[in-house]
C-alpha cells in the first residue's frame, strides 16, 4: 500500500512539474549560431533535411538579403514554420564579418579610394591574370570594355550587390585581404 501511494504521489508530482515548467515542444523555435561557410539552405537542411525553412528563417530574423549572413550571427529557427512552397535555390556562402576599424569614420569615396589603392595602386591599366583595372575586377564583369568609366560603373554595381556599400567592401577587405 505504501508503494502504491508513493508511486501515485511521484506521478502527480512529475505531472505538476511538467505543467509548472512547461513541456518541450519538438517544434519550438531554436537558436542557431551561423558558422563560416553556412548558407540559409544549409542551415535549413541541418534542421529539416531540405531547404524548406529558408524563407521563414529569413523572415523570422529580418534578413533582407538571403545571400548575406555572417559567421557568429544568431538565428531563431522555427521548424514548425516549414514552407509548403517550392524549395528555393542554394544561396551564396556566408561572408565573414569584419570588426569595425578603429580609425576615423569612413565615407564611400574614401573607402572606394582605399580599395583602389590596395588593389592596383589606383591604376586603371593594372592587370593580374584575369583581373583588370583599378578595382581588379574579373575581366568577364567588364565584357571587354576596360575604359575607366566602365570600370567605375561595374565596380559600383559589384560592391552594391555584394557588400551593400564601399564601407562594407572595405571592412570585408580588411578582414580577408580581398573583396
Amino acid at each position: 500500500m505504501k508503494f502504491g501511494k508513493a508511486l501515485l504521489l511521484s506521478t502527480l508530482m512529475a505531472a505538476g512539474a511538467s505543467l509548472a515548467f512547461g513541456t518541450n515542444d519538438a517544434h519550438a523555435a531554436e537558436t542557431y549560431t551561423v558558422e563560416s561557410g553556412d548558407t540559409l539552405s544549409k542551415i535549413s537542411a541541418k534542421f529539416v533535411g531540405d531547404n524548406s525553412l529558408v524563407n521563414s528563417i529569413a523572415a523570422n530574423n529580418n534578413i533582407t538579403n538571403m545571400d548575406l549572413i555572417f559567421a557568429g550571427q544568431v538565428l531563431n529557427i522555427d521548424t514548425a514554420a516549414q514552407n509548403t512552397a517550392a524549395p528555393v535555390q542554394e544561396t551564396a556562402p556566408v561572408q565573414e564579418q569584419a570588426a569595425p576599424a578603429a580609425q576615423a569614420p569612413v565615407t564611400t569615396s574614401s573607402a572606394k579610394e582605399w580599395i583602389a589603392q590596395k588593389e592596383s595602386s589606383g591604376s586603371y591599366d593594372a592587370t593580374n591574370g584575369r583581373y583588370i583595372g583599378r578595382y581588379q575586377l574579373d575581366s568577364s564583369y567588364l565584357n571587354g570594355d576596360y575604359s575607366p568609366a566602365n570600370q567605375e560603373r561595374v565596380a559600383d554595381q559589384y560592391v552594391a550587390q555584394r557588400y551593400g556599400s564601399w564601407e562594407g567592401a572595405q571592412a570585408f577587405w580588411m578582414a580577408n585581404g580581398w573583396y
